[in-house]
């Protein structure tokens, strides 16, 4: 299976990553930390600090980031930082399974 490394701090949020992507996913705890994870997929909030800067250090690594339909800014910077997909949050966690397969 694919190797997934992710920076999702909500609970909640990191549960639903977690049931998704199973034994897979290993969170980080803070972005900085993602480039090392040995992961081929990156799944990332956009909206928590630290998450734009990191995305350049990702060297052209599948990274999957969600935001708030309405942060169309952040959206734009997160594609501009190298996210290779930025999705509003409730298409990310309607489709996380197939995203992560």
């Amino acid at each position: 299976m694919t190797r997934i490394a992710a920076y999702v701090p909500d609970l909640m949020d990191r549960s639903k990553v977690a049931a998704a992507g199973g034994d897979d996913v290993t969170f980080v705890r803070s972005p900085s930390e993602l480039a090392a994870a040995g992961a081929e997929v990156v799944v990332v909030d956009l909206a928590r600090p630290g998450v734009l800067d990191a995305l350049p250090c990702l060297g052209g690594m599948r990274s999957i980031g969600f935001a708030s339909h309405v942060d169309r800014e952040l959206a734009e910077a997160a594609a501009a930082a190298g996210c290779t997909e930025v999705l509003p949050r409730s298409r990310f966690f309607s489709s996380l399974a197939d995203l992560l397969a």
